[in-house]
């Protein structure tokens, strides 16, 4: 397969490159393809990146929000490992191009399969696991699983903050925001970004997250708030 884009994307080169392959490996393709010794295609591997991710999420959430219940802690990690979010993190990285499938497979649409997509990236992270430990496959779990979506409330993964806020702002005759990020702390699989928002001289926020986008997404959360509490 052809890997060097791939790999870029994800910031990491795997020292195995069959263990990649096999990771993007649907089993239309083994049984069109029957090769000899163990299981070749990425059943397996979706089975253990599954358990990969469910407890990364789980660890990273509980760190995030030590004051948040059970319940609601849940409710978040169901929204991150949910096939739909998982879809959507295959998409944005184009994993359905990698897609090793059967003829058959492939004529019924089988790279935009929402659940063959899913479990893709479950396979990806236990392939990442497997060729460089928990620190790859909890860098990628944290910067395009949690990341990009860093749950905000309970209804949505992401809520835009900053778009709502740029309306507002401008409604009320307000300069645009402007954001800029403080401070990076933390090892590269776990970092977390401080940013700050600035609507004028009088309006400043700053706020922590997994990624520089919802850290943003927080800082514009709380002026929008102040801001509609003036407006009023």
């Amino acid at each position: 397969m052809e890997s060097e884009t791939l790999q870029a994307a994800l910031g990491y080169q795997f020292a195995s490159r069959e263990l990649l392959a096999r990771a993007f490996t649907h089993r239309s393709s083994v049984h069109e393809k029957p090769l000899s010794g163990a299981a070749n295609d990425n059943e397996q591997l979706e089975f253990l990146g599954d358990a990969i991710l469910g407890f990364v999420v789980s660890d990273v959430l509980v760190s995030s929000h030590p004051d948040y219940p059970e319940g609601r802690l849940s409710k978040l990690k169901a929204q991150l490992v949910s096939a739909s979010h998982l879809h959507s993190v295959a998409a944005r990285l184009r994993l359905g191009d990698y897609l090793l499938l059967g003829r058959g497979e492939e004529m019924s649409g089988g790279r935009e399969k929402k659940a063959l997509l899913a479990n893709v990236v479950e396979a990806l992270i236990a392939a990442l696991y497997l060729d460089g430990g928990i620190g790859p496959a909890r860098c990628f779990i944290v910067q395009h699983v949690i990341g990009e979506a860093e749950p905000s409330d309970d209804l949505a993964l992401a809520t835009d903050y900053k778009s709502a806020l740029q309306e507002l702002a401008q409604s009320m005759k307000l300069p645009q925001p402007r954001y800029a990020i403080v401070e990076e702390r933390g090892p590269e699989h776990a970092k977390t970004f401080l940013v700050e928002v600035r609507v004028g001289r009088d309006w400043v926020s700053r706020a922590e997250g997994l990624s520089k986008k919802s850290a943003g997404q927080k800082a514009a959360q709380e002026i929008l708030r102040r801001l509609a509490e003036l407006a009023n």
